[in-house]
């Protein structure tokens, strides 16, 4: 799609409602009209507000426009100036597109991860929750079924901060590793038939890693009150160098105040009784175990080496080794998959009882063999029966969700929702997802984001894939005295 944007430079903002508006098209700035389908966004100060207003022009259906204004009293200082603005863009985009489209997005105009972080300012501004629902379906046309599900999330996390000290921080280790590539996936992993010979550099590295940012973390007396091990899939790694890497971690940080240490066990096929042993030695209290679907015809589908009943039986592991709680996670909108086998497959998950439940939302990404083959996958309307049907089913079970965000090319501009029972929920989920505290990352790909009281953000990121992670890792322990630094 070609995009003008005149008056203001919110390139950003403009590609971020574009993507959610028309999924399949990606954004170009030419310096004329070509004649394809294209978006002129202009915005404009007068005495009292300011003006965004798009037109969309289709080559086909003709041209239609949106407008959306503030007030310029709202516009003192940069930052508060470039996120009324951004939002004006983004509500005039949405208007035009919905105008052309006929389609009405479930969460209107609200784009980005986080739609609680918009759902808690107002909340602050309004002073009570109903206030603040009845806000975020005027203002960004949500439909009340979202802003509510939102507020869901918002109290979640409200709970978790009472509970959190000002020096607290999660922890992150990433094994970028698995036993095959799903067809859904884009992350960058290493599938292990391909790249066994670097399991064993990289835990080397990685243990490196760990003692360089526990050296960090305590000398900013910072305290790690949630400790999360995802990849990839971690129970990739042997018996053997789960030990050595859950003793370091032990070893190093000081985990006296840590509340709970999870670990993904995503493939079943990974799961065996002897790693669940070396979890159970070194504390670790939560497993997932995440079949995304109980229906063999779809694990096929998705590039997946296991059935079913895999999943059943990694779960009974996990139970019989006792006091581990357990997370599964589902997709709606997988490739072979229906309504009808989306509930069952729910059905399924729910009779072996886990503590928590994720639904995600299929994302379209472009990396992922999905998109690169052109894999049919489940219309929108579909999808949507799909979630509504879990939130039903859920609810009436006496889960209630407690974390939640978004994707780009999300099927049907849906969403992922964390479903716990009660005191169950997984506090890095809520810290990571609403930016309660920091999280310190180690190991391959893993994303560090620093966070302080006043708003300030530092982000640093390890390589992405193995070979470059073991081979920079001098660097990326030298780097760990950001963190310090950050917190002087």
């Amino acid at each position: 799609m070609e995009l003008f944007l005149i008056g203001h430079d919110y390139k950003y903002a403009s590609e971020q409602i574009m993507l959610m508006m028309f999924p399949q098209e990606r954004p170009t700035y030419p310096t004329e009209p070509s004649g394809a389908l294209r978006a002129e966004i202009a915005i404009t100060h007068g005495a009292r507000y300011a003006t965004a207003v798009c037109r969309i022009t289709d080559p086909e259906r003709g041209a239609f426009s949106g407008r959306a204004a503030v007030s310029e009293q709202k516009l003192n200082g940069k930052v508060e100036r470039d996120r009324w603005l951004q939002r004006a863009v983004k509500l005039a985009f949405y208007r035009a597109a919905v105008r052309l489209t006929g389609q009405t997005p479930p969460w209107g105009a609200v784009t980005g991860v986080r739609p609680g972080k918009l759902l808690r300012q107002m909340l602050e501004q309004t002073g009570s929750e109903k206030a603040a629902v009845r806000e975020m379906m005027r203002s960004c046309s949500v439909s009340r079924e979202r802003a509510e599900l939102c507020m869901d999330a918002v109290r979640a996390a409200l709970d978790a901060e009472k509970r959190l000290s000002t020096r607290d921080v999660c922890l992150y280790i990433g094994i970028p590793f698995c036993p095959t590539r799903c067809a859904y996936c884009s992350f960058v992993s290493q599938t292990v038939e391909r790249s066994f010979a670097l399991l064993e550099p990289f835990v080397e590295a990685l243990l490196r890693d760990i003692e360089a940012t526990a050296a960090a973390v305590r000398e900013a007396q910072l305290r790690p009150a949630a400790l999360y091990m995802g990849g990839g899939t971690p129970t990739t790694l042997s018996p053997e160098q789960l030990d050595r890497v859950l003793a370091a971690l032990r070893g190093s940080f000081d985990l006296s105040a840590c509340r709970e240490l999870t670990v993904e066990a995503g493939r079943p096929d990974t799961v065996t009784a002897e790693k669940l042993t070396v979890l159970k030695k070194w504390g670790v209290t939560r497993v997932s175990v995440n079949p995304q679907t109980m229906s063999d015809t779809v694990l096929e589908a998705i590039g997946r080496r296991h059935t079913a009943q895999d999943v059943v039986r990694a779960v009974e592991l996990v139970r019989s080794a006792g006091g581990l709680e357990i997370n599964m996670d589902m997709i709606a909108g997988l490739p072979a998959d229906s309504f009808e086998g989306f509930a069952a497959s729910l059905d399924t998950v729910m009779a072996l009882e886990p503590e928590n439940i994720t639904v995600h939302t299929l994302a379209l990404k472009k990396g992922s063999r999905i998109m690169l083959e052109g894999e049919s996958v489940p219309s929108a309307e579909t999808v949507g029966r799909m979630l509504d049907f879990a939130s039903l089913r859920l609810r009436g079970s006496g889960f209630a969700p407690y974390y939640l965000y978004r994707q780009k090319y999300m099927s049907g501009g849906f969403e992922n929702v964390g479903w716990t029972l009660p005191d169950k929920e997984n506090l890095y989920n809520i810290c990571i997802m609403e930016e309660l505290r920091s999280i310190v990352s180690m190991g391959g790909g893993a994303s560090t984001k620093l966070i302080d009281g006043d708003g300030r953000v530092e982000r640093f990121f390890a390589p992405k894939y193995p070979l470059e992670y073991i081979q920079r890792i001098d660097k990326i322990c030298a780097d760990k005295s950001k963190i310090k630094e950050f917190y002087k």
